[in-house]
Order: structure tokens, then sequence, then C-alpha cells
């Protein structure tokens, strides 16, 4: 049973956090570090810049965790509207010798001062989320930095500051505008933001005012700065001295100042987390435990899996609308009740993916029809049921990472600082995110409370689900992730359907149509749904509204066959595939 004093316990969060990442350090250690990589490598990530970083520590005799930090690092200088320093994320690391899967969790920590009506005017009404987003109240204690430098405590091979050398030369001999960044500067700046933070105004735009444009040449040495001092000093160089002064202050300057204090950025810590595992077919599916979404994945996968026992592939309309149903059903229990559960009564992820309860769900499945409507149902009794109000929130500025390095071991790495350019707010060259607007802005729907609604200490919901696949013995067979907010969840649902049960090459899978459908109409893109799907959905009752290139996925796949490594980058971002060949 919930306790209603457990918030307190937050108290103890990083003792707790310390002991369990030494217990992890002596149970988890990667290859001897004598043994040197002999298999294939491979990086996956959102920009050539990043797998360039990525690869160099690779071919160094880096691990997957040393790839994935140099990469995150080099994201946040030529992506900064998707992730940062200044931001948060999630990481799941597969060991090779072990074939153990652990989580590491940076979600961002709501300030001591937050308050569950925080994003409301004075007259009690919702602020438009551009208001919220670009405000102090939306930024939380940012925890990327310290989750990377924990897992690199316990699976990095080469020296904590090495891996920031790649970041620190872009940003100090700059990079060119890709055409990516060039289009949100420029969509960001038609709609009168960017401009009022004077970091913002300075760094994106010229010296006429106008938005930097493709191929200009950006170079940030504050950036680089700040990348020396935490190289140099680890996280510390974010939560003490001048930087942390400057990231308090800028979350409390107005207009709509936070609350964020020094004290928060000391208090908040990441933690290690056991990855939410769930069968598929004869595969096993890890992903992230609450308060991010793996639960609504697993759960998709469990439907899909009941709905369609022997699929027959993309073109088959039947294998669609399972998928689509699946979707629907999880989503309603996602939008329901998941939160940061150490702060609320919800049911746990297991008894959100038990067998019995998936059974029951599945059986309002009719391929034939879409659904009128879907509620939530009850996995752990309608006493929780009743207790919430349904509620939508979720992440758009962010950007995933996938990497196996020569050992096998590999690292999902999703990271973001919520809304493209987080809080709009920079300081020392990086951007602070608003993830605080990922809680519940009204704090009670028809007169229930909100299980995601804000308090201090609690971790808003998140739809990251970096998911790791292995077969029934363990060996590796797929790493996978995206961005994309809350459709998040379905892209990486669709994806490993696609490349375990209609067995596509990777490329091709990714390429394919998302489809989210999350609530209705069903957002598809018509060029890339195989022929007569479409029609057939629509004639079955499903409304499809087509979006054209305005999906916004960014996946990024390595999977594991016995003729190597497969990789794909999704078309709709600046993604590449890299690899270091076998020695």
């Amino acid at each position: 049973m919930f306790d209603k004093h457990r918030p307190l316990m937050r108290l103890f969060a990083p003792l707790l956090a310390l002991a369990l990442a030494a217990c992890a350090a002596v149970t988890q250690q990667g290859p001897a570090p004598s043994a040197p990589p002999r298999g294939e490598a491979m990086a996956v990530a959102a920009n050539p810049h990043a797998v360039d970083a990525a690869l160099e520590m690779l071919r160094q005799g880096g691990s997957a965790v040393d790839a994935a930090i140099a990469a995150e690092l080099v994201l946040g200088l030529v992506e900064p509207q998707s992730s940062g320093i200044g931001g948060g994320g999630f990481m799941l690391f597969y060991d090779a010798r072990s074939e153990r899967i652990g989580g590491y969790d940076g979600r961002e920590w709501a300030p001591a001062g937050a308050t569950a009506t925080m994003f409301l005017d004075a007259r009690g009404r919702p602020l438009a989320f551009m208001d919220a987003q670009a405000s102090g109240l939306s930024i939380g204690v940012p925890l990327l930095v310290p989750m990377l430098k924990m897992a690199h405590d316990e699976h990095g091979r080469l020296p904590w500051a090495q891996l920031f050398e790649p970041a620190i030369r872009l940003a100090e001999d700059g990079f060119e505008v890709s055409p990516r960044l060039a289009r949100f500067i420029a969509g960001y700046a038609e709609r009168g933001r960017l401009r009022a933070d004077f970091g913002t105004r300075a760094y994106f735009f010229d010296r006429e005012g106008r938005p930097l444009a493709e191929g200009a040449l950006l170079r940030n040495p504050q950036y680089a700065a700040t990348l020396r001092a935490i190289a140099e000093r680890g996280p510390g160089a974010l939560t003490e001295g001048p930087i942390a002064d400057a990231i308090v202050a800028t979350a409390r300057r107005g207009p709509r100042g936070g609350t964020l204090t020094l004290e928060d950025l000391r208090t908040a810590q990441p933690r290690r987390f056991e990855p939410v595992c769930g069968p598929y077919r004869v595969y096993r599916v890890c992903t992230t435990a609450p308060p991010s979404s793996g639960s609504a994945l697993l759960q998709i996968l469990g439907l899909y899996e009941r709905a369609r026992p022997r699929p027959q592939g993309a073109q088959s309309a039947d294998d669609w609308a399972a998928f689509l149903w699946a979707s629907r059903l999880a989503y309603a229990d996602r939008d329901h009740y998941v939160a940061d559960d150490q702060f609320v009564p919800v049911p746990t992820a297991q008894q959100m993916i038990a067998g019995d309860y998936l059974d029951e769900r599945a059986r309002l499945i009719d391929l034939a029809r879409a659904p009128a409507s879907v509620s939530a149902g009850a996995p752990a009794g309608q006493e929780l049921y009743e207790r919430w109000g349904r509620e939508d929130s979720a992440e758009n500025g962010t950007t995933h990472i996938s990497i196996v390095d020569g050992w096998g071991n590999a690292v999902s790495l999703t990271a973001t600082v919520e809304a493209p350019f987080g809080s709009q707010r920079m300081t020392n060259g990086f951007l602070l995110n608003n993830q605080l607007t990922d809680f519940a802005r009204t704090p009670t729907i028809n007169g229930r409370p909100v299980a995601n609604a804000a308090a201090p200490g609690k971790r808003p919901r998140s739809s990251m689900v970096p998911a790791i696949v292995t077969d029934r013995d363990g060996d590796l067979v797929l790493v996978v992730g995206s961005p994309g907010g809350s459709a998040i969840v379905g892209y990486v649902a669709r994806t490993t359907i696609g490349v375990l049960d209609w067995n596509m090459p990777v490329q091709d899978v990714i390429s394919l149509s998302n489809a989210t459908a999350r609530t209705s109409p069903v957002v598809v893109e018509d060029a890339r749904m195989p022929a007569g799907v479409a029609d057939a959905l629509r004639a079955r009752g499903w409304e499809l509204r087509n979006v054209g290139a305005l999906e916004d996925s960014g996946l990024h796949v390595i999977r594991v066959t016995p003729a190597g490594l497969e990789g794909g980058a999704d078309p709709r971002r600046e993604g590449v595939v890299g690899r270091v060949p076998a020695r």
C-alpha cells in the first residue's frame, strides 16, 4: 500500500543511489581491462559529428558507454534543440559477459519550491504551453551529466576527460549549422521565440538579428569552457561554483521565474534502476521503468502478439489494425497511470504487463473495426482506476543514440531538453530544459487528482523508452530507441515489430510509415505506407491524418545478425550509421 509519508524518503535518495551504484559496480563489470576489443562496433546517432565522436572513442578502445557519452556531448552542441547537459535522459546498458541489462535514470527532479498549481495563471487557468515552456517555472534539476558519470564509473574504459575532447574541439573550431537546426531556429524566430533571453538571442541570431542560416559557421567557446570544467571536476561543476550560480540565476529570472536553488542542484541525484522486461515471441524486451513509459511499450508488443499470433507483414492491413488497437489500449493506460511511482500509488509496471491483464485487454481487439473510444483498464483493481484522472503530456525536443562496442556490449540512450530549445534560456553555452512542463499543467481533471501532477522532488512522466532486445539465451538482438514526444512509444514498438515479426531490413523498417494511435485521428505518413493499407484501415473505421514530412521520429537502430551488425538511421532527421570493423 502507498505510504503518504513516502515522499520524505527522497531526502535519502542520494545515499540510496550511491549504495545501489556500488552494488551494481561489483555485479555488473564489463570485460577484463586487458582484453582488447575484437568484434565489430557500431554507432548510430542524430548527427554525423556525434557519430564521428563515438567512433573516435571506439577506435581508441572505449566502451559503448564511453562512445555514447562522447556522442551526446557533441549532440548538445550541434543539435541543441533536442538534448544537452542542461537536460536529462534514460540509458540502458547491456553487458555481454554477464548478459545482464542495467538502467540509469537521469530524469530531472522538480525543485523543492514546485507546486501542483505552478502552471496555473491568477484565474486558475493553465498557462499556454509556449508560455509555460519559455519560463523559469519549467526548469527541472538537470541530471544528464551525473547519470553519464554514474554509467562511466561502472562501465567506462577511457578516462572521463578524454570523452570531452571531440565536443570541445568542435565547439572551439566551429561547425556548420545543419539544415534541421536552421529550420528550427527560423521556425521559432517566426513565432517570436528565442529572442527574449539574451543568451539564446546572441547565439542563434546574427548581428543584424537574423536567424542563423544553414551552413553558417557557429562557435561556442562558452560550451567548451563548461565542458572543460565538467571534464576536470565531474558533475560537481554543475552543482557548485560559477556555473551552478548561473544556472540558478537563469532559472529564477523573470518573467515567470522559477524556484530552482543551489540546494536543489546538490540534492537531486540520478539512480540505477532495474529495467522493465517482458517476453515477446521468442525474445525478451527490456526498457525504462517509471516515471517513463516502458510499460506502455511492452503492452503494445504483448497486445499485438495476442492479436496477431501469426503476423503476415507490412503489407497486411490486419497487422496494422492490430498495432493501432494495441497502441490505443496501451496509451489509455499510460495516460491514466504512469507517473513517478515513488510519490503516488499507481499500478506497478509488472501489473501493467501481467499476462492475465493483457489477455483481458486483448479481448477488446476487433480487427474488423476501429474502436469508438478506449478507456484505461484496471490492472491493480478498480480503486486505483477511480482515483486518477487521465491527462496527456510529452517531450518533443529529444534525441537517441544506439551503440554496440567491440566486446558486444550495448547502450541505448535517449536524452532530452523536452520541447525544442528547452526553456529557451541559455547559460554558459548550453540550454536549460523545460522538463517540468511534462507534469500535468492541470492538477485535477473531472474532480480527480492527476497522478502526474507536480510536487517537490518529483520526476515528471516521460515517454522515453530506449530498449534492448535479447533472445531467450540472453544474446543481444536489437538496440532501438527514438525521440518524438509521446509518439516515441509507438515509434519504438512499430520498429521492433517490423524487425522481429515482419523480418524487414532495419533501414526499410525505419523508413516505413509511422502510425501514432494515441488518440483519434491516427497520425500517418501516406507516402511511406504500403500500397492499399491506408485505404483498408479507413474502410474499417480508422480515421487517419496524413502529416507528410511533419512526422518527427528519429529512430536509430542496431541489429545483431549472423553476418554482423546491421544499422539504420531515420531519414526524417540527420542521423547516420558509423562502423568500426572487427579486428
